[in-house]
């Protein structure tokens, strides 16, 4: 009974996650190391991936 409360955090969790990766990609970060961090601090994560400012791409 209580791994059926918890499903539901694990599902968001990971949901956000999939969030964080796509908005670093949009922004010219690591889709992938954003993904990781945003596992093991979930909206802390988020919070700083929306502060932070967009990467400008290279000149050459």
């Amino acid at each position: 009974m209580l791994a059926q409360a918890r499903a539901p955090w694990f599902v968001g969790w990971g949901t956000l996650a999939l969030i964080n990766a796509g908005l670093a990609q949009g922004k010219n970060r690591s889709g992938l190391w954003w993904f990781l961090l945003s596992l093991l601090f979930g909206p802390l994560a988020t919070l700083v991936l929306v502060l932070l400012p967009k990467v400008r791409g290279r000149i050459f």
